[in-house]
């Protein structure tokens, strides 16, 4: 028998970190952090339990791989869901319906997720942080920015705050009323996206912008618009 290629070890690589990444989002999900080990999830994976150590130095960064893996492939599927669309505006829409989805979805998962990036290590630079940041910097991009490298991270702290809002136990915020709040930010109509049952919180402001208007720069002003001119 012939030994494997490389190209063909890798793939086997990539099949089973991925494994590995959604057995981890599927038990965390349903029995919470504490519960889950490494053993439950190399079995879930079908995996050996050194194998998982050999991907991740421990158990917090392939929690936050796991996620990251699962907020990547959820913004994909909505931003490249038919009809697609290349309009800057909806784009930005849907990437804000697919991230705040996933907070009222998957409270259990987002509710650790968060409050591991809140802890000393923060995020984990891995591949899918890194596809997930592509993902939400394009967005930036096409939905006009004029300053990309500013209001990207702009962006993200808003995502974040928000699905800490809707997350935040005794205190939570009504989802609508956040997603009334980014939309109005970033001048999107409450029909872009997916917009949730029940139609717009009371006083939502219905925002219909012209094509030739152009995006709001980080402070929240229109990139064309001089600070004298407000």
């Amino acid at each position: 028998m012939s030994p494997r290629s490389p190209s063909v070890n890798e793939e086997l690589r990539r099949r089973s970190r991925e494994r590995i990444l959604q057995a981890t989002v599927e038990l965390v999900d349903t029995r919470g952090y504490e519960a889950t080990t490494l053993g439950d999830i190399a079995e879930r994976a079908g995996s050996a339990r050194g194998l998982i150590s050999y991907y991740f130095p421990g158990k917090r960064q392939l929690l936050q791989a796991a996620v990251h893996r699962l907020m990547h492939l959820t913004l994909e599927g909505a931003l490249e869901r038919e009809p697609r669309s290349e309009d800057g505006r909806e784009r930005m829409a849907r990437a804000i319906d697919a991230i705040l989805g996933l907070a009222a979805t998957r409270p259990t998962l987002m509710r650790t997720h968060m409050a591991g990036i809140l802890q000393a290590e923060g995020f984990v630079q891995c591949e899918e942080q890194q596809r997930l940041a592509f993902l939400l910097r394009d967005t930036v991009t096409r939905y006009g920015s004029a300053d990309v490298d500013t209001d990207y991270p702009m962006l993200r702290a808003l995502l974040m705050g928000a699905v800490v809002a809707v997350l935040l136990p005794g205190a939570k915020m009504p989802l609508a009323r956040l997603r009334s709040e980014l939309f109005h930010r970033y001048g999107l109509d409450w029909e872009a996206g997916t917009p949730p049952d029940g139609g717009p919180p009371d006083g939502t402001p219905v925002v219909r912008p012209s094509a030739g208007r152009r995006a709001p720069t980080a402070g929240g002003q229109d990139s064309g618009q001089s600070s004298k001119s407000k």
